[in-house]
């Protein structure tokens, strides 16, 4: 397991890179702790997969370093930096058996083959492949191949690091869960540091400690699945997190008050701003409150999921999303309200602190 710090690295696929817009993946300068579960989260194209390779040594940054434990690898293969790497699409040995893809990357280094079966039936049993462990590789389905690239990456005790690049894609949702919880069991078990790469929210969520939020080439924000909901640090964070996504409005600020077209909203503290930003206010649906006081608002949707309830409606002509329990009733002349504790100022994008006002003595 290692330690990996990421220098001020910057990549551009073509050559004499001069803008920020002339480069694939952005400044990056980042510690990722010994021992870590880390997800690499955002949309196609955003620069996951461009700074997984990277760290795995399959691409040289244009610009900035790799470390490893304090150990410049920059320069180093993927093999020099003893990675595990599980591709989107599955990687398999078609001639061999399901138990001997398993034992190759073990056997490659000299492991005593009775560690190496031992290590291999527990991956085949994490796997739910121990029934078809003595069968060639070429006859199974895709998912079964991606099971084996997957326990391939999982087998070995010695990597600094095991990287996932979209793993599941292939896996049927039932055992895309079963996985996700035994990856998660195994990390604990064994500490090892991993980053997994998706665009998909639960993923990324159930699996890792920390969520690492990637948008246009950058990131924008690293944070627990908590902090992620709560303090969403850019409005993209707050837009591509939760279902149905934060509610973003365009409004004037004016010490601890904002203004909603003609609306007068509190804010949680006096935000400091600079002159000329674009001030957006964030508010989760789970946060917003539909009752018989507050702004008015006039329902154009509901959406029953179960659970709960989502209620579309328009305030100040803008359309918000308010998730509403299964037992409550839309009111015949609703009003909406914002619980202060959900509400976040954006000036560009970014998340403003909003600290408390000043009490009198």
């Amino acid at each position: 397991m290692a330690c990996i710090d990421l220098d001020h690295i910057r990549h551009a696929y073509g050559p004499a890179p001069k803008t920020d817009a002339d480069y694939a993946l952005k400044e990056v300068h980042h510690r990722w702790n010994d021992g870590g579960a880390y997800a690499l989260l955002g949309p196609s194209g955003c620069g996951k997969t461009t700074l997984l390779n990277i760290i795995s040594g399959l691409l040289r940054p244009s610009e900035g370093r790799i470390l490893f434990d304090g150990r410049d690898v920059t320069d180093l293969s993927t093999e020099e930096r003893n990675i595990a790497q599980v591709f989107q699409f599955p990687v398999v040995y078609d001639t061999m058996t399901v138990y001997d893809n398993l034992a190759f990357p073990l056997r490659n280094r000299g492991v005593p083959e009775r560690e190496v079966d031992t290590r291999v039936r527990e991956i085949l049993d994490m796997i739910d492949l121990a029934d078809g462990a003595a069968r060639k590789a070429r006859g199974l389905t895709a998912d079964q191949k991606q099971k084996i690239s997957l326990g391939r990456g999982l087998v070995r005790s010695d990597v600094n690091a095991i990287l996932f690049d979209e793993p599941l894609t292939v896996i049927d949702p039932h055992m895309k869960w079963v996985l996700r919880t035994q990856l998660k069991q195994l990390h604990k078990r064994f500490g090892f540091t991993m980053i997994y790469v998706t665009h998909d929210q639960t993923e990324a969520l159930t699996f890792a400690d920390k969520v690492v939020v990637m948008y246009q080439g950058e990131i924008v924000q690293i944070g627990t699945p908590e902090e992620l909901f709560e303090r969403p640090a850019h409005t993209f964070v707050g837009y591509f997190i939760g279902s149905p996504g934060m509610n973003v409005m365009p409004v004037t600020v004016n010490g601890q008050v904002a203004h909603l077209g003609s609306q007068i909203i509190g804010l949680p503290g006096a935000p400091g701003v600079k002159a000329g930003a674009v001030l957006e206010l964030g508010v989760r649906p789970e946060y917003v409150r539909l009752g018989t006081t507050g702004m008015p608002a006039r329902i154009i949707k509901v959406e029953d999921i179960g659970r709960h309830r989502i209620v579309r409606a328009l305030v100040e002509g803008l359309e918000i999303a308010a998730v509403l329990p299964e037992d409550d009733t839309v009111p015949a002349e609703p009003r909406v309200l914002f619980d202060p504790q959900g509400i976040n100022l954006y000036a560009d994008s970014w998340r403003v602190a909003t600290p408390p006002a000043a009490t009198g003595a």
